[in-house]
């Protein structure tokens, strides 16, 4: 039996139009609003360590990582950037904080591009000019990030702490100065741990610049809280086609904020859908125990990548409906369940059964449409 897997003749629909922003490249990534929203995230091995550091970018490349940071607090982590940057299979970004001179190590290293910190760089201004004529002579972006955490001791002066105004005036104050060596090639960030402030400081720099923006809620805390922070304000400012590149900030392993972004595009129609499994959250109507059924079938199709929705459903008022909606899909009850393929009862199996053979459809569909399950990880959306 051939299986439609329903892919979409156009464009799904999206919340907005994009923020028309100037383009640039991180390697071969396109940033800008001619190009897909991209998923950052940034490793936590010590840089020094080559292998481990590319081995952990490995990791991210294969969870949907579209970029990657990498901190260079040391000349050894310097040192480490040519081979790194030579040999990782996704654009690497230097972040420097502190040392100017290793944004020069950076740029000769032939890092992608270069993170800097004017908060916290020693006479920033002061090299403003040195910064922009070696990143324009080797064809390298520079992304001013500003942090609450380490503003411009000026800008707190004036505006007493970290709001949205002065986050965004130290962000517009730092490109301007670029701009005025000619160098346009400038990404921005603008982060802070508080959503609402954060999405009002990126609103400002929509409303004043079209340079590209990089999206984070810093700090944003632990896996659940800071998901939550984290898809509340991108939603937020996405929802006004405000956001170009963007990071989960969590204090969880960054293959966790790799997953957690690109099920937030996803969900927006930003990134194309891939495996999606809906299951119902359960109520006193479930014959089966669906956390246990959504989880054990959650983890039998990890690493599948197709366009596929599968409906774990747990009573008969919903789960023929769900699972009839969905390419594959069971309801169950009564100790069975009906396994449905585009709709169609395909079988009946004993509840014991179900998981393996939902797992074995989906391969068997996998198959029959010739796609590449690929390697990642499934999502979960709870209907």
């Amino acid at each position: 039996m051939t299986v439609d897997l329903g892919l979409p003749d156009s464009p799904p629909p999206v919340l907005a139009d994009r923020r028309k922003t100037r383009q640039l490249h991180v390697g071969p990534v396109g940033v800008g609003s001619d190009y897909p929203v991209s998923v950052q995230s940034m490793t936590t091995t010590q840089t020094a360590d080559v292998n481990a550091t590319l081995q952990q970018i490995a990791e991210l490349t294969a969870a949907g990582c579209d970029i990657v940071r990498v901190a260079c607090p040391t000349s050894d982590d310097a040192d480490a950037l040519p081979a790194i940057a030579r040999k990782s299979q996704i654009p690497v970004i230097a972040d420097i904080h502190f040392q100017p001179r290793y944004v020069f190590a950076a740029i000769e290293a032939g890092c992608a591009a270069v993170r800097v910190n004017p908060g916290n760089i020693k006479k920033f201004d002061d090299r403003v000019g040195e910064i922009a004529k070696a990143a324009k002579d080797h064809g390298t972006p520079i992304r001013i990030g500003v942090n609450a955490g380490s503003l411009d001791k000026r800008l707190l002066a004036k505006h007493g702490k970290a709001t949205p105004e002065a986050l965004a005036e130290s962000a517009l104050w730092e490109a301007g100065l670029f701009a005025e060596h000619d160098f346009h090639d400038v990404k921005i960030s603008v982060k802070h741990h508080d959503p609402v402030t954060m999405i009002r400081a990126y609103e400002l720099l929509a409303e004043q610049c079209d340079y590209p923006l990089h999206l984070g809620v810093t700090e944003a805390g632990p896996a659940f809280q800071g998901t939550i922070k984290s898809a509340v304000a991108f939603g937020a400012l996405l929802r006004q086609g405000i956001g170009d590149t963007i990071r989960v900030s969590l204090s969880a392993p960054p293959v966790e904020e790799v997953k957690v972004g690109a099920q937030i595009l996803q969900s927006l129609n930003l990134r194309p859908r891939k495996l999606e499994i809906v299951s119902c959250p359960s109520c006193g109507r479930a014959q089966v125990d669906v956390y246990k059924l959504a989880d054990e079938v959650t983890a039998g199709l990890e690493g599948m990548e197709i366009p596929l929705r599968v409906a774990v459903m747990g009573c008969v008022v919903n789960g023929p409906g769900e699972a009839r909606e969905a390419d594959l899909g069971v309801a169950s009850g009564n100790g069975k369940g009906q396994i449905f393929v585009k709709g169609e009862v395909i079988k009946t199996v004993p509840e014991a059964q179900i998981v393996e053979t939902l797992i074995e459809e989906a391969m068997r569909i996998a198959e029959e449409s010739g796609m590449d399950a690929g390697e990642g990880s499934p999502t979960v959306t709870v209907s």
